[in-house]
């Protein structure tokens, strides 16, 4: 059972981590933070700020930041261990968290994908993994900033398992709503569905409001979630509604013209206007992308039933090539997305610069 003398552990202190631990130790929860120096170290020095769409602007002093890079002091007296990390570090995390972990911590993973879950408990056999999915965008202060600023750019809660009494109560906290579902199998590949998105930001180098406000741009996410429902509904899943549209609704509102979209999904454009995917900054410092884990896991799921995803295909080929060449995001336009354009960088976002 989980309650306010809990331990909560952020295994993974990046922008998702940055904000939920901070709403987390600004209620007065105990929170330790385990990440890497480059954030640990501003943490340590000038503090956190948390601040949010609807206009909060919070900050945590340093010295009550309990805050490293050593997994061992970090996770050692958890109770509840938060699985923050990318997708492509999932198995490091889990064998770090099997290492210096409590066996009876309850694990929960905030990850993108339908997959990291299931990863995690095959590392981490007979504890207790949940499945749990933030439905926000954060973004981050640029490197130097202090302190630290993480700042939610987008409306939306966190979703957790249903099934560990008082877990919900205890991270449920001012600027971090949390539900628990019994359905999250579901709710992770409606989050997939928009989360197909990320990938579209990373290519156009725009931010993501004003990317998801042009037509062009949504047609192009429009035929990717269409792939996406063929193959779903051919796995028998049935996705979860998490918006205010069914997910079956949604490439016909994407493909509206732009002025009938703004009236009707508002909720979808309330966006910080600079906020971009963290797909787009990790094109941005030269990582790992998770498109394995978005566009490939649609591919998978479809090649199963024998459906075919051309766009989807299309999009992570451009992602993985983009990866290749490690020069940031690619900027290009909606046709050359769509393979329709014989100049690969012409863009509303401007050509890319070398």
């Amino acid at each position: 059972m989980a309650s306010e003398a809990s331990t909560i552990a952020i295994a993974g202190a990046g922008s998702i981590g940055c904000y939920v631990g901070g709403c987390l130790a600004l209620a007065g929860r105990k929170v330790v933070f385990l990440g890497r120096g480059r954030l640990v170290e501003p943490m340590r020095q000038g503090g956190l700020r948390i601040s949010d769409l609807d206009g909060r602007d919070r900050r945590i002093e340093a010295q009550a930041i309990a805050a490293s890079d050593d997994p061992a002091m970090a996770l050692r007296d958890a109770d509840i261990v938060l699985v923050t990390v990318k997708s492509g570090a999932t198995a490091e995390m889990a064998k770090v968290i099997a290492a210096h972990g409590r066996p009876d911590a309850v694990v929960v993973s905030l990850q993108n994908g339908v997959d990291n879950a299931d990863r995690l408990r095959s590392v981490l056999p007979g504890r207790q993994v949940l499945t749990g999915m933030v439905m926000f965008n954060v973004v981050l202060s640029p490197d130097g900033d202090a302190p630290l600023r993480a700042h939610r750019a987008s409306q939306g809660e966190m979703m957790i398992d249903a099934g560990i009494d008082g877990l919900a109560d205890l991270l449920n906290v001012d600027g971090f709503a949390v539900e628990a579902r019994a359905d999250m199998k579901a709710v992770q590949w409606s989050k997939l569905l928009m989360n197909l998105n990320n990938a579209l930001v990373a290519l156009s180098d725009l931010p993501l409001a004003r990317q998801l406000a042009d037509r062009s741009w949504r047609v192009i996410l429009a035929a990717q979630i269409d792939e996406a429902l063929a193959a779903i509904r051919a796995a028998g899943i049935v996705p979860a509604r998490i918006t205010g549209l069914p997910p079956a609704l949604l490439p016909k509102v994407l493909r509206l013209p732009d002025w009938l979209f703004g009236l009707l999904a508002r909720h979808m454009l309330a966006i910080d206007p600079e906020a971009r995917s963290s797909m787009w900054d990790d094109l941005k410092r030269g990582r790992q992308t998770e498109i394995d884990e978005l566009q490939g896991a649609v591919i998978r799921l479809a090649r199963q039933a024998g459906i075919p995803t051309p766009m989807n295909e299309r999009v992570a080929a451009l992602v993985r090539q983009a990866e290749t060449e490690g020069r940031g995001p690619p900027g290009l336009g909606p046709e050359a997305v769509k393979g329709t354009s014989r100049e690969g960088n012409c863009s509303s976002g401007g050509p890319r610069s070398a």
